[in-house]
């Protein structure tokens, strides 16, 4: 009788399911090994209880990995125990769970480039890209060990699968047989469900999201230690985050107060410079000299001599900071002013709708405009959401038109695609908009053969691709001193994000996202340190209000050269936790509640304040969610303009 009660088959099923955790238990050790600097733990205490938290986080994530593996295994077939089917068995499990379990790997190094667990985001990011297998066996290559430490845990984990084996048997009484298998499945589906859900069998309305593994955690950053690659892959793989919010309290009329949605300066008279704006890729403030005097860094070095010269002759915003986490985040915040959380906007379901914005402004003024990006056209979403803007022209690596100075992997090389743009401007008619993405400070961080040992080759690998983006922008601008429409141009340098970082302090949770922001004109009255808080959508208005635009504008910025009509803050998300920053202090918010607070120079998020939580972060909290409400109804209704 006991034959046809397949417990040996359940017993070998657990055994399996087991060691998908002891896996991945492993790869959270060897995650934090590898991120130790920027996912600082106190004690050995405090991992292991992180760790049990990530059970729940596991749980999901390998329950849904081996859904097709777990139901195949106990459906009554009568052949579930033959060597045949347990040698499909096996490739479906190692399939499935091998395939999920080497995103834990990726994010071992891309880590240290997103701050935040891999989602599905990164299809964004590549989806347009033309060489990923040449990225992808880069990757191989350069990071070998991450490699062969897949491939051990791999072999390891097959090892012990085949300790254990299913007794063969062939069931002759099928009422007990597929009696205790349907009980077994009802038993099992229920597991499973509860299982999927996060373990809470109460609460059916919602599973846990990446939201939850902020719960348990005292510094906010440890959340990436809680969970997994899998399971924030998998939870955001059908997720809409541009979801409209209607908070109690918050009413049109609190929003046109707190948020200032339309926006019209009259600071400066009517003038139409050119407008020139370099975003520059991975350039965070880490490596600049000129935005680190008073960082109080032992031994600094700065990476960009160029930079630092020219910051002495322009406006530069010491105390900015990123909209988003990668580049697709960066043309939107810069141009738009359109900032990304959760998600990319431009990936979103809502960025083909009339958006106003610095191009569209400049063309009702007269101003030609054209954006250049020396990667392979439509790298990165830019010539899809470019044509959305409405630039009149796009210059990428077609129109470039010379491999020779191509990179290998991105697209053409700094140097040479800047003094491409500086031609090609050379023949267009005045006023223009030209915008520039730079690639060169790109993982896998080469410089061209010929300057090899020109630039120091720094701490981290991306600081001699800084020290060459640096040189190329003053050959530029040596160039385009010479052209006769430099001294009538605005140059904005800001970057799209940060990168790898060397100093301790720029591992701190909020300084990942600090980056420079210089405003340059010759001969301009606007030079000087500006240590107020900055953003990349306050460039837009900025610029508005430089050329002395008199019309009213949609812009969730502000103008920094108005010191009048609003107060400077900060607003951006980790991915799953909006950060707002505004005079005193730093508020965390879950999109529901705030819950954290911390003073504004506690940038490592360390001492929560929200025990003491007076009427200022109570405010704050208002004018978050103000914030956020008008974001998503905007983009939701498409409302992105001043109409």
């Amino acid at each position: 009788m006991l034959k046809h009660l397949r417990f040996n088959e359940y017993k070998v099923i657990l055994y399996r399911i087991l060691l998908a955790y002891v896996f991945y238990s492993i790869a959270r050790i060897l995650f934090y090994l590898f991120n130790a600097k920027l996912l600082k733990v106190n004690s050995i205490t405090d991992f292991l209880e992180l760790c049990y938290y990530g059970i729940a986080f596991d749980t999901t994530a390998i329950l849904y990995v081996n859904l097709l593996f777990i139901v195949l295994s106990i459906l009554p077939f009568k052949k579930n125990t033959t060597s045949g089917y347990q040698k499909f068995l096996w490739i479906l499990y190692f399939t499935t769970n091998l395939l999920a379990y080497a995103t834990n790997f990726v994010d071992f190094i891309y880590y240290k480039f997103t701050y935040a667990r891999t989602t599905t985001a990164v299809l964004n990011v590549i989806e347009h890209e033309v060489n990923l297998s040449k990225l992808f066996l880069s990757f191989i290559v350069d990071f070998w060990y991450v490699v062969l430490l897949f491939i051990l845990c791999s072999w390891l984990w097959i090892f012990l699968y085949k300790k254990v084996h299913v007794k063969a048997v062939k069931p002759t009484n099928s009422v007990p047989y597929y009696g205790f298998s349907i009980v077994g499945f009802l038993f099992i589906s229920a597991l499973i469900v509860g299982g999927i859900r996060g373990g809470d069998f109460k609460k059916a309305t919602r599973p846990i999201n990446l939201l939850d593994a902020s719960r348990h955690v005292k510094n906010i950053v440890h959340s990436d230690i809680v969970l997994n690659t899998p399971f924030a892959i998998i939870r955001t793989l059908f997720s809409n985050s541009f979801i409209k919010t209607d908070y109690p309290g918050i009413t049109p009329e609190l929003i046109l107060e707190k948020v200032q949605p339309i926006k019209q300066y009259h600071n400066n008279p009517p003038t139409k410079p050119n407008v020139v704006v370099l975003i520059l890729e991975s350039n965070g403030r880490e490596y600049y000299g000129a935005f680190n005097k008073k960082s109080h860094i032992a031994n600094f070095k700065s990476y960009t001599p160029f930079l630092d010269s020219l910051s002495q002759h322009s406006m530069i915003y010491t105390n900015a900071y990123t909209n988003g986490r990668q580049s697709i985040h960066g043309m939107s915040s810069v141009l738009a002013g359109i900032p990304s959380f959760k998600d990319a906007f431009t990936s979103s379901p809502y960025p083909k709708q009339k958006i106003e914005s610095l191009v569209s402004t400049l063309e009702s003024e007269g101003y030609k405009t054209s954006f250049f990006h020396g990667a392979a056209n439509g790298s990165m979403g830019f010539l899809g959401f470019g044509n959305i803007l409405g630039f009149d022209h796009y210059y990428g690596r077609t129109e470039y038109n010379d491999d020779a100075e191509f990179d290998g992997f991105w697209g053409i090389w700094d140097e040479p695609f800047l003094q491409f743009m500086k031609k090609t401007l050379d023949k267009e008619k005045t006023p223009f908009l030209a915008t520039v993405f730079t690639v060169s400070s790109h993982e896998p961080y080469n410089i061209p053969a010929k300057y090899k040992n020109k630039f120091p080759k720094g701490d981290v690998p991306i600081h001699k691709c800084i020290a060459y983006t640096d040189y190329s922008l003053k050959k530029f601008f040596t160039e385009a001193k010479k052209s006769s429409w430099f001294n009538n141009t605005i140059f904005v340098l800001v970057a799209d994000h940060g990168n790898t970082t060397f100093y301790s302090k720029y591992s701190r949770p909020i300084e990942r996202f600090a980056i420079p922001i210089i405003i340059y004109q010759p001969n301009s009255k606007y030079v000087g340190v500006d240590e107020d808080l900055a953003q990349q959508i306050d460039i837009y208005p900025t610029i508005l209000d430089m050329i002395g635009y008199q019309k009213p504008f949609r812009s969730w910025g502000r103008s920094l050269l108005d010191k009048k009509t609003s107060t400077p803050f900060v607003m951006n998300s980790t991915g799953s936790l909006y950060q707002f920053s505004k005079g005193n202090y730093i508020c965390v918010f879950d999109g529901k509640k705030s819950i954290g607070f911390y003073d504004k120079n506690d940038k490592g998020l360390q001492n929560n304040l929200i025990q003491s939580r007076n009427s200022t972060m109570n405010e704050m909290e208002v004018n978050c969610k103000a914030f956020i409400q008008d974001y998503m109804e905007r983009v939701v209704d498409q409302k992105l303009t001043s109409q």
